[in-house]
């Protein structure tokens, strides 16, 4: 039976192969380039993190990830027509992504010893890597580098889940709180458009 960590886990790489593929699909992305956006989606975080770990990445020992993206390839090809229509379709998908991979990668750091904050920082790097990569890849602006809340989400929720674990609680509320603290963090930072400060420069010069 997979751990309650592996659930997450592949719920995470369900969603964000799911909000990869969909904007893929939006630049009009054949199948084969819209499964490899999903699955750098999917992947990239969790797999820079285990490099950085010096561990084998996840999906290098276990064709699950490749799988679940299949299934998303497959859900959005027969939903696609709804998946176009639902405007929040990608923010939602992409959140849940966020705060699962934040779960996971943090939650991984713990167990082989890493103190809280390299914990906070991989748990950030698996939620938020995958997502640069995709971006890059459809030739946008990584999310994380505009304006709107996104890599803070994830130190938030990491905090949130460091400090359950030091007062006690269960691993798994833990990360149940964490998650959901990433999620909530990074929903309400957009409805109700709270940023962080745009560093400014001189914009004169930096048309020269």
């Amino acid at each position: 039976m997979p751990s309650f960590v592996q659930i997450l886990d592949f719920i995470g790489t369900f969603a964000f192969a799911i909000s990869g593929i969909r904007l893929a699909s939006a630049k009009r992305f054949d199948w084969f380039g819209a499964y490899i956006v999903g699955l750098a989606t999917a992947i990239g975080g969790g797999t820079l993190r285990d490099v950085m770990l010096n561990v084998t990445p996840v999906w290098m020992t276990d064709p699950i990830y490749l799988i679940c993206t299949a299934f998303a390839m497959f859900f959005v090809i027969i939903f696609g027509k709804y998946l176009i229509h639902l405007n929040n379709t990608f923010f939602l998908f992409d959140s849940i992504g966020l705060a699962l991979f934040t779960v996971v990668g943090f939650g991984k750091s713990i167990s082989l010893g890493y103190p809280f904050w390299v914990a906070i920082i991989m748990g950030s790097i698996t939620g938020a890597a995958g997502g640069v990569i995709r971006d890059v890849f459809i030739n946008e602006i990584p999310l994380i580098f505009r304006k709107e809340i996104y890599a803070m989400a994830c130190v938030i929720g990491g905090l949130v889940y460091w400090i359950c674990l030091k007062t006690g609680m269960e691993s798994y509320m833990s990360q149940i709180l964490g998650g959901v603290t990433v999620f909530i963090v990074r929903i309400l930072a957009v409805k109700y458009q709270i940023t962080l400060p745009i560093l400014k420069g001189d914009e004169e010069n930096s048309k020269e």
